[in-house]
């Protein structure tokens, strides 16, 4: 029983600061403007799919291809 409530409390905890830290990126992101987010490549309505990607991937880095495909190539 110990085993049980101590991984339902390391669960929960795990769950809670994923939701924090996708709260914080949400934050940050919403604050910039619409230049800055067309330099990083995405555009304000693409901000919940790039963050949901990132987290359901578990890979924070998914989010460097936008919703739309457009990949921009340096010269």
């Amino acid at each position: 029983m110990l085993h049980f409530t101590g991984s339902l409390v390391h669960t929960l905890a795990t769950a809670l600061a994923g939701w924090r830290r996708r709260q914080r990126a949400y934050a940050e992101l919403y604050a910039l403007d619409d230049r800055s987010l067309a330099d990083i490549g995405i555009t304000r309505s693409e901000i919940p799919y790039v963050l949901s990607h990132a987290a359901a991937t578990g890979n924070p880095r998914a989010s460097e291809v936008p919703a739309e495909g457009n990949l921009r190539r340096a010269a």
